[in-house]
């Protein structure tokens, strides 16, 4: 287990991690400052056995409880290649001590503490702009919420999922992410807090006693959104939107997964996307761990396009420092870490501005679609090196809160 020290910050403030007795307090800050719902997530996450209270921090002034932030455990998949990361949620403060930092201290403890845990990465939603203070980048894109504009006819079978339900549901998620390059699903502790709490519900539809689709719904007012939408057969993804509308009337906006079973059963019923760009912040705290756990990887995708470069080097400059990998008969070598190097050009190499790399290796443009919006990324002399490294991608994140 990994635990919080006290830290004492100015102004006679202590940073600590949370205890049960700070809960009520917690609560009472998230649901002033976010949802009312906020604060029975939150102690979902922090009573359940696989977390609890030392996921959470908190800044107090003597008993008070003034600010507060708690780290998930995630686990983000690029290709077949696992990795273990972390995400920042629950963020608040109360706006007396707003403007003092307490917000970058418990990121520092977040990152701190997601280090420990194993973490190379950190994935988060969050406002615009203000988490890149903490080193923070946009890269990878959310699928967008589109409009349904052809109803279909009412379905039935239609209910509430039940804990019964996780392995059936962790299922249909993991098929319909299947075919995504980069995923991430919901941890096993998730599903338990996604039954329970009350900003999203979980459905399901059955044929013959089975469960063959299931969605998310988010229902504030006149706003429905549907999201995580899965099926097993294009028939189980039409009963399910029968079933939604049915319920939740005509009047929601569906999260379109392209390349899913839902996602090609509805395409013609949904109306365009908005042109607004989202996307999920991502932080690398050491580029060569992730670079290192991609090197399987990255070998895969020269041998399936072809490019032969045994003997050389793959070397990726982020202009204040770069990384080398030999290739080899067998597969990239380790990384080695180098000083700045400016023109990495002049030993076919790429550059990349380091506040682009979390696009470049996980994002959906690729190398060749940065180049041609950033000049500080280009491919260098080798472009068909670098083309095969690092294609655009598809992703399918899923989170605690829906992002739309």
């Amino acid at each position: 287990m990994v635990r919080t020290a006290a830290f004492a910050l100015p102004d006679g403030l202590v940073l600590r991690a949370a205890r049960p007795v700070d809960l009520a307090q917690i609560g009472e800050l998230l649901s002033a400052r976010g949802d009312e719902s906020d604060a029975t997530d939150h102690r979902l996450v922090v009573e359940d056995p696989d977390l609890g209270c030392e996921c959470c921090a908190v800044v107090v002034d003597g008993d008070r409880v003034v600010s507060t932030a708690l780290l998930l455990d995630e686990t983000l998949r690029v290709g077949d290649v696992t990795l273990s990361a972390g995400q920042v949620e629950l963020v608040a403060t109360q706006p007396a001590y707003e403007g003092r930092g307490l917000v970058r201290a418990l990121m520092h403890w977040a990152h701190t503490r997601s280090h420990a845990r194993g973490h190379v990465l950190q994935v988060m939603i969050g406002i615009p702009y203000f988490y890149r203070l903490f080193g923070y980048e946009y890269a990878i894109d959310m699928p967008a919420a589109r409009k349904l504009a052809d109803p279909p006819v009412a379905g039935h079978g239609f209910r509430r999922a039940a804990a019964d339900d996780i392995p059936v549901l962790t299922a249909l998620q993991d098929a319909a992410q299947r075919t995504a390059d980069v995923a991430m699903p919901h941890p096993a502790a998730r599903w338990r807090w996604l039954l329970q709490h009350e900003s999203s519900s979980t459905w399901v539809v059955e044929r013959d006693g089975v469960v063959v689709a299931s969605a998310r719904v988010r229902a504030a007012d006149d706003d429905v959104l549907v999201a995580e939408a899965a099926a097993v057969d294009a028939r189980a993804a039409d009963q399910l939107l029968s079933c939604l509308v049915d319920s939740f009337g005509e009047e929601m906006a569906i999260v379109h997964r392209p390349g899913t079973v839902t996602g090609s059963a509805w395409e013609d019923r949904l109306a365009g996307p908005r042109p607004q760009a989202e996307q999920y912040y991502v932080r690398l705290p050491a580029p060569e761990l992730l670079l290192d756990l991609l090197r399987p990887l990255m070998y895969q995708r020269l041998v399936a396009a072809g490019v032969d470069r045994v003997g050389k080097d793959v070397v990726i400059s982020t202009f204040g420092r770069h990384y080398r990998m030999p290739v080899t008969a067998t597969g990239l070598g380790p990384v080695q870490v180098g000083g700045p190097m400016q023109g990495p050009g002049a030993v076919g190499g790429a550059g990349v501005a380091p506040d682009h790399l979390a696009a470049l290796l996980l994002g959906p443009l690729g190398i060749e679609g940065l180049t041609c919006i950033r000049p500080d990324v280009y491919a260098g002399p080798d472009a068909e090196l670098f083309t095969a490294l690092f294609p655009p991608t598809t992703a399918d994140l899923l989170t605690y809160y829906l992002p739309w």
